[in-house]
């Protein structure tokens, strides 16, 4: 799609300089969303679930949540 010359003139104005497009706000079911997919992505590249034990900081937070997710039964 093409401007308008006119509209594109009204853009230019050091007015609009500081305008941005506004970003959605992340909701909870994103966030949720996204730990599972990176659970998930997790598992196929490392062929297990994250372990507790690990002394992997990561691996541990992930084992975290995917505990936290089976008990909220958003897991199987």
């Amino acid at each position: 799609m093409e401007w308008p010359k006119e509209l594109l003139e009204i853009f230019e104005d050091p007015l609009f300089d500081n305008v941005r497009v506004p970003v959605a706000a992340v909701t909870t079911d994103d966030r949720m969303q996204k730990k599972i997919d990176d659970l998930r992505m997790w598992i196929s590249a490392n062929g297990r679930e994250p372990q507790r034990d690990s002394k992997n900081i990561k691996e541990k937070l992930m084992s975290v949540s995917l505990e936290t997710l089976k008990n909220m039964g958003l897991w199987i």
